[in-house]
């Protein structure tokens, strides 16, 4: 560290409040899991409950490919978001932008529970489901680029893989609430109650999101460096998204390819509980059982994620995206093949070893390792558009999946499961083709970063 830094930082600290990383951090958890609660509602229902209350047909493959393209659509509208909130985020701050974020996704939720079903209204019931699901894409984009740029920019510099963990654990607990809001219903009430009424429950609840959010958020206080570089009148680019093309084109690239290693949720958590519970594929697995699949699986990442961010911070981020992306697509054809065989207890041992272990070992780093590859002045803008535009494109593999490997398809886990590990060794090409900036301060980044080109 040089000298003209280390009296410079204390001032700054003192001039615009100290780094506070426990409490960056744990306002990136509260507000991911609220957000993500709705979000994951939405992943779930439309694979147990939507394909048949809003697009009934005599083709079951249809109606699975019609809902999991809802779910897809949450995507396409996600870079459109991560654009506009990013921007707002990058100009007028993070606490802002979190802030409408999570406003926004607590209406769009609440609304999806109030929906007419196809039965009552026809085609106009996938459609308003459809325009709310672009809401909600839209809405979650500026999400996780503000949480984890604000923890980033208040974390000390050795631990930084550690604390922006924890908006990843948010998103997790997230999931693991909505799950465990679904289960008791799907379980205890009657299929056909459960289908009508029951599954509106969960989404009614986000009415309590939009309080929660609007009074955990607007507490949050901005990160010391960004203040000082508003304060000093630091340039801001007028047009982020245009300053991210400019300069940094390859970097933005990559980041993009690296989101695709989210193809190892899309092929266990949807595809494969589409396979599991779908009549057509002929498996037979109640839809209460992939609940408690996908809760097994949420529980042990909230506990694998800040392990694998601290080790972020000691071995580097990039072994562990890597490592995570390969195995995690290796073995994602091994989950499927015991689905196939119908063992619930192997079951939950592969996503355990799957999703649990080898895909957090990538998602627990991944937050971090994308915010240090773009300078402040865009930060919450590229880490949006990379991650939003990768996932808006990975979004569609469920939908593939199923096309590929319609009902009645030999060798379903071979197939689905080569198709994994290409997509898994793509985005691994593109992280280790990155620099690792494990240990370097944000400071020196910025003032020494190279042309990433």
């Amino acid at each position: 560290m040089s000298t003209t830094r280390g009296n410079t930082r204390p001032i700054l600290e003192a001039e615009n409040g100290r780094r506070d990383p426990k409490k960056a951090a744990m306002s990136g958890w509260i507000g991911s899991a609220l957000e993500y609660y709705d979000f994951a509602l939405y992943s779930l229902a439309a694979t147990l409950v939507f394909p048949a209350i809003f697009f009934p047909t005599e083709n079951p493959t249809v109606a699975i490919i019609a809902s999991l393209a809802t779910y897809a659509v949450g995507y396409v509208s996600r870079p459109v978001g991560a654009v506009v909130l990013g921007a707002y985020g990058d100009r007028h701050g993070r606490k802002q932008v979190l802030v409408f974020a999570m406003l926004l996704m607590g209406f769009a939720t609440f609304a999806v529970g109030l929906l007419p079903t196809y039965g009552q209204v026809g085609v106009l019931a996938p459609v308003l489901l459809v325009i709310l699901r672009l809401i909600q894409g839209f809405a979650v984009a500026g999400e996780l680029g503000g949480a984890s740029a604000m923890i980033v920019e208040h974390s000390p510099d050795a631990r930084r893989g550690f604390f922006a963990s924890f908006s990843l654990q948010g998103t997790q607990v997230g999931s693991i609430l909505a799950t465990a809001v679904l289960l008791p219903l799907s379980a205890l009430l009657p299929a056909d109650q459960f289908q009508s009424w029951g599954w509106r429950i969960p989404f009614l609840l986000s009415a309590f999101v939009i309080l929660a959010g609007y009074f955990i958020r607007r507490r949050v206080q901005e990160p010391p460096a960004y203040l000082a570089q508003s304060e000093k009148g630091k340039a801001k680019p007028r047009f982020p998204l245009v300053d991210l093309l400019r300069s940094y084109p390859w970097v933005l690239v990559r980041c993009v390819l690296m989101t695709f290693t989210n193809v190892i949720g899309m092929a266990t958590l949807i595809f494969g509980v589409s396979y599991a519970t779908q009549k057509g594929y002929g498996i037979g697995f109640s839809s209460s059982e992939f609940l408690w699949v996908t809760l097994v699986a949420n529980i042990v990442a909230v506990a694998t994620i800040p392990l694998f961010g601290g080790l972020s911070d000691k071995i580097g981020r990039r072994m562990l995206m890597v490592a995570g992306g390969i195995g995690g697509g290796l073995l994602a054809g091994g989950y499927l093949w015991a689905i196939e065989q119908k063992s619930l207890a192997l079951v939950f041992v592969c996503i355990v070893i799957v999703q649990g272990i080898f895909f957090q070992m990538w998602n627990a780093t991944f937050a971090t390792f994308f915010q240090e590859q773009f300078p402040m002045r865009i930060r919450v803008t590229g880490f949006a558009v990379s991650q939003n535009l990768g996932l808006m494109i990975a979004s569609f593999f469920p939908s593939i999946f199923t096309a590929i490997a319609p009902p009645g398809t030999a060798n379903v886990p071979l197939v689905i499961g080569l198709a994994t590990f290409g997509i898994c060794v793509v985005a691994a090409l593109a992280a280790l083709l990155s620099p690792d900036t494990r240990g370097k301060s944000l400071e020196d980044l910025e003032a020494h970063r190279a042309d990433p080109r």
